[in-house]
């Protein structure tokens, strides 16, 4: 139970508090006119902005990956072929499984690589590079600086042969792409579909780039995934051909010797061993030759199995979503937040006086 002394003194504090909030509701009242103007230049302002910013276009583009592992009734064969020597089982593309896949999205290879990729701009064959450096109107900027003026970036230019101004500028497209530009992943972690989102104040460019970083680390997975294979089913190629060549040889020779002994004497067996001895290499490269076209039929039919399948379930089709400040909202965002920040300038200033 409160005593009289404290339900007196919180009924003095509630009246204090009313008198305080009426001071201070009259004070800004007093003070309407530069709230008032402050707002209207605010709403000004915010109406300018809305007509001066550029739209922001998004590009998103969807793809299911599917990679296919071998086993089931070639299991027996993959056996065989590893006590043969050779490696079919298994691919090199491990590393890029999940989430990993989509930070090779976002690595600065797969971004620079994309960003050589010629494309049709205005009549022109220029790289991505070239159309962002457009975009952005850095040629402007550079027209004091003497090392950028004359910076070009041809499209499928060799990467290793960049100067250091060149790899200063990839940097910088680099950091505005990965931190403003570009986004990467699963939208739903229960489904195995990966999206890419491209923002760019160019419509053309954010579908163009969204298309070509998807087709470039497309291209770089499944080169990766399917490399060992790949390698084991060229080792086995140039293997069955060098055998082919051997057996024809063989065969030729075995024609010669047959010649060379025609009509001969019974009694001279001798002269028949080269004859025999060609027999045997066909015999010995025809059991070879049959082992190996097989051994490279099941390297293809491996490769077949490794290499992922990559496809593309939505492209960006124009005309993008498009973010852009509305006048109306503008208008009234730019006149609340400055009569906000007015009044809050005019309540500090109001304690400071007092207080001094």
């Amino acid at each position: 139970m409160k005593t009289k002394e404290q339900t007196s003194s919180d009924e003095l504090l509630l009246k204090e508090l009313i008198e305080k909030t009426k001071e201070w509701y009259f004070y800004l009242l007093s003070q309407w006119k530069i709230i008032v103007v402050a707002s209207l230049v605010g709403a000004a302002l915010g109406l300018t902005l809305s007509f001066i910013k550029k739209p922001i276009y998004t590009a998103s583009l969807s793809f299911a990956v599917e990679s296919n592992k071998p086993g089931g009734g070639l299991s027996g064969a993959l056996g065989l072929a590893s006590s043969l020597g050779f490696d079919l089982s298994g691919s090199g593309g491990g590393i890029f499984e999940g989430s990993n896949l989509t930070e090779l999205f976002k690595s600065r290879k797969m971004v620079e690589k994309t960003l050589l990729m010629p494309i049709n701009f205005n009549g022109k064959n220029i790289s991505l590079a070239e159309m962002y450096i457009i975009n952005n109107e850095w040629r402007d900027k550079w027209e004091n600086k003497p090392k950028l003026v004359g910076l070009q970036f041809l499209p499928n230019a060799n990467r290793k042969n960049f100067s250091r101004s060149q790899d200063s500028i990839f940097g910088e497209i680099y950091e505005d792409l990965s931190k403003y530009g570009l986004e990467v992943g699963q939208k739903d972690k229960k489904v195995d579909i990966i999206s890419i989102d491209v923002s760019s104040k160019n419509e053309l460019f954010a579908k163009y780039f969204s298309e070509a970083l998807a087709k470039q680390v497309g291209d770089f997975y499944i080169e990766t995934k399917s490399k060992k294979a790949r390698i084991n089913m060229a080792i086995l190629q140039k293997q069955t051909d060098s055998i082919r060549g051997e057996l024809n040889n063989s065969i030729a020779g075995v024609a010669v010797a047959n010649d060379n002994t025609f009509a001969l004497n019974p009694s001279l067996n001798v002269r028949r061993v080269p004859s025999a001895r060609r027999q045997v290499d066909v015999q010995a490269n025809t059991a070879i030759l049959t082992e190996l076209v097989k051994q490279t039929e099941l390297a293809k039919v491996t490769l077949r199995k490794e290499t992922p399948l990559i496809q593309v379930i939505d492209r960006p089709i124009l005309p993008l979503k498009k973010e852009k400040i509305g006048k109306l909202f503008g208008l009234v965002l730019g006149g609340f937040l400055f009569g906000l920040l007015t009044i809050l300038f005019l309540t500090l200033k109001n304690i400071l006086k007092k207080i001094v």
